[in-house]
């Protein structure tokens, strides 16, 4: 039995050390500077909760003893702090972070590491590479690929047609970030909820813009190879307009703490949502021009939502490919490097596999058990039992 250290116990934090003792093959020692945080968790058979301030020196790096891995679920701007810890101890690392700054400070660090570094291990960056990747890899030459993820209320009820599913730092950091992409063949930088566009999956319609981190190193890795690339995160339309009053004419991007106090205070945070992916590939196969598609819809059931089971899945399904010893073992491993049907196959990856029906909304053929809503329309729940994906 390996043991796993997962550091903050937030949403998915929390989740991740439940789905990861669920197994019975991890024990979890879950870490958070708040005790009052880890007195709120359930107690789990397997999880043992530790209070340590990570920004203590040499604090984590002592706890790290004896661990397999690390796994980051704080929040990007603590990401560094854990990193630098699982150097010094000399563990396998993993993070779930969307910080273009962060990844590159443990990319940075991989050349001398004595374990596995592999950031971005959740659903945008994470799956999202892994998924473009691979279709990507049975093309003879790309044209064009567009990465889009959103995670959004099944019910919307404000005028933002938002509801806080995840951290509230992440989304305003990838509001405001310059965010990565891929333009005539060369890499750009192009400004956070820009270039606009509106699509629609099962009958609903949604827009989609610019958001930072979601490609994680994809860019790097596919320059030069492909005309376009670009990732842009999915909400229901009027949300970006909304925002970028918010963030530009009342100025609030400069004040991100002011920012952060009025969505918490104003948006309600909800388990009812869904998780929407979709991805499009286009480029040449035997001479004809060819476009694919990846498209999925995965919704929460009674113990978590869609944005805990989806990220923390992703990074438990990473986790279990390196233990397994199907990932590299030391130095920077990125995302779209890991085999999709690895991560398909794997029990925890197994709720990103594509539905045998044809339909992307990733539940098979079960009945309705909510009314319609005008813009998400009926929720199927999944059929996990507990928290690890059926």
């Amino acid at each position: 039995m390996k043991t796993i250290t997962v550091v903050g116990a937030g949403k998915i934090g929390s989740t991740i050390a439940a789905m990861l003792a669920e197994t019975s093959d991890y024990r979890v020692e879950l870490v958070d500077r708040s005790e009052a945080s880890l007195d709120g968790l359930p107690a789990r058979l397997g999880v043992t909760h530790h209070v340590v301030d990570v920004t203590a020196r040499g604090a984590l790096a002592n706890m790290l003893t004896g661990s397999f891995a690390v796994i980051s679920a704080l929040p990007f701007h603590l990401t560094t702090a854990v990193a630098s810890a699982a150097i010094d101890a000399g563990v396998h690392y993993l993070d779930l972070t969307e910080d273009v700054a962060s990844t590159r400070f443990v990319k940075s660090m991989a050349a001398n590491a004595k374990a596995a570094l592999i950031p971005q291990c959740g659903l945008a960056p994470g799956f999202i590479s892994i998924v473009a990747s691979d279709i990507a890899s049975r093309f003879d030459s790309l044209d064009s690929i567009r990465m889009r993820v959103g995670a959004l209320p099944q019910f919307p009820s404000n005028g933002l047609n938002y509801s806080l599913t995840w951290s509230t730092d992440g989304v305003i950091n990838e509001y405001c970030e310059p965010c990565e992409a891929i333009a005539n063949g060369r890499l750009v930088s192009v400004p956070p909820l820009e270039e606009r566009e509106e699509f629609s999956l099962d009958g609903v319609l949604y827009e989609a813009f610019n958001t930072s981190g979601g490609l994680g190193t994809l860019c790097e890795t596919l320059a030069g190879k492909v005309r376009r690339l670009n990732y842009k995160t999915v909400r229901y339309p009027g949300h970006a307009a909304i925002m970028k009053v918010l963030l530009d004419d009342l100025r609030l991007g400069a004040r991100r703490e002011l920012l952060k106090d009025i969505l918490e205070q104003a948006l309600p945070t909800t388990r009812q949502d869904v998780v929407v992916v979709f991805v499009t590939v286009s480029g040449m196969k035997g001479g004809r021009l060819v476009e694919e598609i990846y498209a999925k819809k995965i919704y929460s059931h009674a113990e978590c939502s869609a944005i805990q089971l989806t990220t923390a899945s992703a990074a438990c399904a990473v986790l279990d490919l390196l233990a397994s010893g199907q990932s590299p073992q030391r130095g920077l491993v990125r995302q779209e490097e890991i085999p999709m049907a690895a991560f398909l196959a794997n029990r925890f990856g197994a709720i990103y596999r594509p539905d045998e029906s044809g339909s992307s909304n990733g539940q098979g053929r079960q009945e309705k058990t909510a009314e319609p809503h005008p813009a998400e329309g009926a929720r199927r729940p999944n059929k996990a039992a507990g928290l690890l994906p059926a």
